[in-house]
């Protein structure tokens, strides 16, 4: 009785829409149909702590800075978290950008404020160099270069590209100098850039070049 009521083209669209209906739900029968049978293969779905928004390394994660998300299994990156309360209060180790996971490679969970952020099979080692204060900060790379004294003095650079880690007790994260003119830098390197530093802070003096900002 209805439909006698309408025009022909409220008719049309009204069929129109009923034919929608049921092509949508037939695909979200199909789409179910089909997470059904990868189930087996994809696993139940879990909940994964992600990052909220882009956080960058040394970070502790705070509640607004994670968030939980829900994905099969088999797509949860091995020692992803799966609570947020597990997250909260840890320090990030690298940065993650909006929506990774934090995993249990990405945090540390004890430590002092270097050691949270020295990653796994690296060192955070301090040299003492010949630095204006105010002049290196944080998250700078620098070139260390030593000078060796004796009958034949000779100059060589000791190791490139190496991010400073701390910034020792400057203001807004700039380098204070100590008292006899050097710089105290805490650096991330190797355990052989370790070796060979502690070799030439012995028997040479120390000096640093700063890497442009984007590298290179």
């Amino acid at each position: 009785m209805f439909i006698r009521k309408l025009s022909r083209r409220s008719k049309a669209l009204v069929v129109v829409a009923i034919a929608c209906g049921a092509l949508a739900f037939q695909l979200v029968r199909g789409y179910a149909s089909e997470l059904d049978t990868l189930r087996p293969i994809a696993g139940d779905p879990v909940a994964v702590v992600v990052a909220a928004a882009d956080v960058t390394r040394g970070t502790v994660l705070a509640a607004g800075d994670v968030r939980l998300e829900t994905m099969p299994a088999a797509f949860a990156p091995p020692g992803a978290l799966r609570t947020t309360e597990r997250a909260v209060g840890l320090t990030l180790v690298s940065d993650l950008a909006e929506g990774e996971a934090v995993t249990q490679t990405r945090v540390a969970t004890q430590g002092g404020p270097v050691a949270s952020l020295v990653p796994s099979g690296l060192r955070a080692f301090a040299i003492r160099a010949v630095v204006p204060p105010d002049v290196v900060r944080e998250g700078d790379r620098v070139d260390v270069v030593a000078t060796y004294g004796g009958p034949h003095p000779y100059t060589d650079t000791v190791a490139s590209g190496l991010e400073v880690l701390s910034a020792g007790n400057g203001e807004d994260g700039a380098i204070a100098a100590n008292g006899d003119g050097t710089t105290s830098l805490v650096l991330l390197v190797s355990p052989d850039t370790a070796e060979r530093l502690a070799y030439a802070a012995a028997y040479a003096d120390l000096a640093v070049s700063v890497a442009p900002a984007g590298g290179a």
